[in-house]
């Protein structure tokens, strides 16, 4: 923990150093960004490998991009990066327009989260930022975090001046934090360490804090769980996985400061059941059940059964593509309090997704994915690029598309949602996917979905009858900004198993 701090403070020292993009500079010279990151790239960063029902649309290279998520009711997405804090307009989800820039030097918020709030005088929105290790904006200078552990309230209400609102410390880990509901965002679970997680009281959005789990115990305690360590997932039933070291839990959270828990994935998420090797070798990262309110107890795994468990298995020290960390299916066969009623159904690794070549001597596990209703889920694997995976099927997944770059650092794929003429979600996704890159910032693509007779190209749900506003694309990430990212995100990731 110690060198990884102090080369993360040389990073931030940096980075003020050289200066902090701010709003101004979000218009200046769109290629001196594009010239930085590709240095970094290196010359074959150009490079595309793409199947053919997967056309690359466009690009921004503008952040060193790590997370991001979108309002429910306003076309506008959210991305966080190392060096910034971004809002977009997406009713073009093809071109996404840039419309609001915080500068903000971060490790490393890996998970974006939205939250909506509807109040006399219109809904405010905003995103929360988990403070892992380092933390400084240009704005709030007074504040600068170096440690982490703390939770930050980011108020987009208007996209055009994101600002931080503010800030709550928290007892365990702030790797990820995530909105129990997004449609109004009142409390707030954390990734959690050493078997251990912080519940945020978010009513008051000017004064969050932590649920104390013992107010009989001096100070305020954390909560428990069985797989505390990176991130919760909370589903349209109600119920929130819990995903870390020793696999995922389940948990109702019915009184969201008191959740209670379900049941676990048993051996097999724990990695120690010799049926299953490889299921998890390191940590299970993210989680969703889709049509969770469609849930029938001991039924065949089936989507519309409600009872599978998408998960990634992350490996990032793993380089072999082989084994680096898989995209997988669970089977939730019960969830009345039996003990380990999640079992194992299929998983895929890189080297099972494609003929491309796959990366040698790099990061290539699964990381963060996105479903679409009707099975096919996109997963950003790191250097091992946008892959689209047929999971109609979830006891036999099968590669579907895949968009690979020369030189990338994919950590997040996700399916635009589809918006109606109020700009409000419909609970469709359209065919076009987000990745969000270290290396690349944020590049799109339409994908042709069985079924559709579109092809690859954007969806009308995706795209607009009119124009909407001028594609302010051309945002500036200072180098010294862009190198102390880089090496904070790709040199001092760390393996850390407590408790």
């Amino acid at each position: 923990m110690r060198p990884f701090l102090a080369l993360a403070t040389s990073a931030l020292a940096l980075g003020t150093a050289l200066g902090v993009a701010g709003p101004a500079a979000a218009h200046g010279d769109h290629a001196r960004a594009h010239r930085a990151q590709s240095a970094l790239a290196g010359e074959g960063g150009g490079a595309l490998l793409e199947s053919s029902n997967v056309t690359h649309l466009s690009s921004d290279p503008s952040q060193v991009g790590i997370s991001g998520c979108f309002m429910r009711t306003a076309p506008v997405f959210v991305t966080s990066g190392a060096d910034s804090v971004r809002v977009w307009d997406v009713r073009d989800a093809a071109h996404p327009a840039l419309v609001g820039v915080l500068p903000n030097v971060l490790f490393e918020n890996e998970a974006m989260n939205c939250g909506e709030r509807r109040t006399p005088q219109g809904v405010q929105r905003f995103a929360l930022i988990g403070v892992d290790s380092v933390q400084a904006s240009p704005g709030d200078v007074q504040h600068s975090n170096v440690g982490g552990g703390e939770m930050i309230v980011v108020d987009v209400t208007d996209p055009s001046h994101p600002a931080i609102r503010s800030r709550t410390p928290g007892t365990t880990s702030t790797h990820t934090v995530a909105c129990v509901t997004s449609a109004h965002c009142r409390y707030v679970y954390s990734a959690g360490e050493g078997n251990h997680f912080s519940i945020f009281d978010l009513r008051d959005l000017d004064h969050p804090h932590e649920v104390d789990a013992d107010p009989g115990e001096p100070g305020v305690q954390p909560h428990w769980s069985p797989t505390a360590g990176h991130k919760w997932n909370f589903d349209a039933a109600g119920i929130g996985t819990h995903t870390g070291w020793n696999g995922a839990s389940m948990w109702r959270t019915t009184h969201p400061a008191h959740p209670t828990l379900i049941t676990t994935t048993g051996r097999a998420g724990r990695g120690t059941d010799p049926r299953y090797p490889g299921w998890n070798d390191f940590i299970l990262h993210n989680s969703f059940r889709p049509n969770a309110k469609a849930f029938r107890p001991n039924s065949r795994p089936s989507f519309a059964h409600g009872n599978v468990l998408l998960a990634t298995e992350e490996d990032y020290e793993q380089t072999d593509c082989t084994r680096a960390g898989s995209f997988q299916t669970w089977w939730v066969k019960r969830l009345d309090g039996t003990r380990s009623a999640i079992v194992p159904l299929d998983k895929v690794e890189l080297a099972d997704l494609g003929s491309f070549p796959l990366p040698q001597g790099t990061f290539c596990s699964s990381h963060w994915f996105d479903y679409r209703p009707g099975g096919l889920v996109a997963v950003g694997f790191y250097g091992g690029g946008t892959q689209v995976i047929d999971a109609r099927d979830p006891r036999h997944l099968k590669p579907y598309g895949h968009a690979v770059w020369g030189a990338s650092e994919v950590w997040d794929s996700m399916w635009v949602p589809a918006y109606d003429r109020s700009g409000h979600q419909t609970g469709a996704k359209s065919n076009v996917v987000y990745s969000i890159d270290a290396v690349r910032g944020l590049d799109v693509y339409a994908v042709d979905v069985p079924g559709d007779g579109i092809g690859a190209v954007p969806s009308t749900s995706a795209v607009p009858a009119t124009s909407v506003v001028d594609r302010a694309r051309d945002g500036v990430v200072p180098l010294g900004v862009v190198g102390g990212a880089m090496a904070m995100a790709l040199a001092v990731r760390r393996r850390r198993r407590t408790g």
